[in-house]
């Protein structure tokens, strides 16, 4: 709990510190942030390395700073792409959305919703890997999204899909858009598939079973505190899993690795920013 801790810990001072950026007008294109989330990627990625897989693929979604980080895209050169540099990790030409990690194995998103499906059991099928695809819930209902599960059922993919499910598609909610769940979709495709909330043990304990011998989908219902795009707050009533998880472990211990998180999230803009 304190690994996933540690990482969740220095996405959030890393969202909070977009969001002053923001603000500040320094960023100056859309930016999706994933503070509220970062316990998804967190969780999935102390988890994979638990069970000692490490010839991993990560297909990401536009919401995925925390992603980013969590599967160890280096933090300078996420800063270096906010602000539109040439030594961003997608050149500074990806921007928010389509941020990448050649060292980490980590595919950054083309701007197409849900397109990261199909490519990522694409590039499963080719290889083989064990391949982690994250995916809105509204991602998901892209035609080509679903028929991409069916192949991966069909051909036993290793491959694990992570639906984070914050029931909203800009502002329009689930029970608008659809009368269908993504879990009984992939049930009928064929995969294992399980609903789970975003406690780090409620996802820990849905990934069990090795998706790496089996494809896999997991929908995580969790909560997003910030606006689709930009610096604002849709609801300030907003559950935050943070606080929750910062509230069950010491507070000295909380406080020590809130102020690191925040010092390296700090120093990384500084340096660039000063350039």
């Amino acid at each position: 709990l304190r690994r996933v801790y540690e990482r969740a810990a220095l996405c959030r001072a890393f969202e909070e510190e977009c969001f002053r950026q923001i603000q500040a007008k320094v960023i100056r294109f859309p930016a999706y942030l994933s503070a509220g989330q970062e316990y998804t990627p967190a969780t999935v990625s102390v988890f994979l390395e638990e069970h000692g897989i490490k010839n991993r693929q990560i297909f990401i979604q536009h919401r995925g700073h925390s992603t980013y980080l969590c599967f160890g895209g280096d933090l300078d050169s996420l800063v270096l792409e906010l602000l539109g540099e040439p030594h961003g990790c997608a050149g500074g030409m990806g921007g928010s959305a389509s941020i990448q990690s050649v060292q980490a194995n980590i595919y950054g998103h083309d701007g197409l919703m849900g397109t990261q499906v199909p490519i990522a059991v694409g590039a499963c099928y080719a290889n083989r890997k064990p391949t982690i695809c994250f995916v809105g819930d509204a991602a998901i209902e892209e035609d080509y999204a679903l028929a991409a599960l069916g192949w991966a059922a069909t051909q036993r993919l290793p491959i694990l899909f992570v639906v984070e499910d914050n029931t909203l598609a800009i502002l329009t909610e689930k029970r608008v858009r659809r009368s269908w769940q993504i879990v009984d979709v992939a049930r009928g495709f064929g995969l294992d598939a399980r609903n789970t909330g975003d406690d780090p043990e409620a996802i820990w304990a849905a990934l069990q079973g090795g998706f790496w011998e089996f494809p896999q989908l997991i929908n995580v219902h969790t909560h997003r505190l910030f606006w689709h795009a930009g610096a604002g707050i849709d609801n300030p009533d907003t559950f935050d899993r943070h606080k929750a998880v910062s509230n069950s472990l010491g507070p000295e211990y909380v406080l020590e690795v809130k102020d690191m998180s925040e010092f390296r999230v700090r120093e990384a803009w500084a340096r660039h920013s000063e350039k």
